[in-house]
């Protein structure tokens, strides 16, 4: 499968994740068979501008911000995180656990 491939099958996971939950790379990797390929899914989350893709409610494994510098403004990820309800302290998503929505689980 072509990267741009790949990358549209990341974006139709990533659009499913509900408002006020949050996912991680490594979690849509999983479901789309590409285990140990979250670097990969953090590449197309990317290149989502312009998509109508939720990429802010893709963070890492721990619920840290690590895409935040790919969004326009300094804390554009943040805010739009804590516009659904999230609380967010040194750039980590508090009670990550909480809001995990694991695609393997929920689709």
């Amino acid at each position: 499968m072509s990267s741009e491939g790949f990358f549209e099958k990341v974006y139709q996971v990533a659009k499913l994740i509900p408002y006020g939950r949050v996912t991680s790379y490594g979690a849509i990797a999983n479901y789309l068979g590409a285990k140990g390929s979250a670097r990969i899914v953090g590449w197309a989350m990317n290149g989502s501008v312009n998509k109508d893709v939720p990429a802010h409610r893709v963070v890492n494994r721990n619920g840290l911000l690590t895409g935040k510098h790919h969004f326009q403004g300094t804390n554009l990820m943040q805010q739009l995180l804590e516009s659904e309800g999230f609380e967010v302290v040194d750039n980590k998503i508090q009670n990550f656990e909480k809001y995990f929505w694991d695609p393997m689980k929920e689709l």
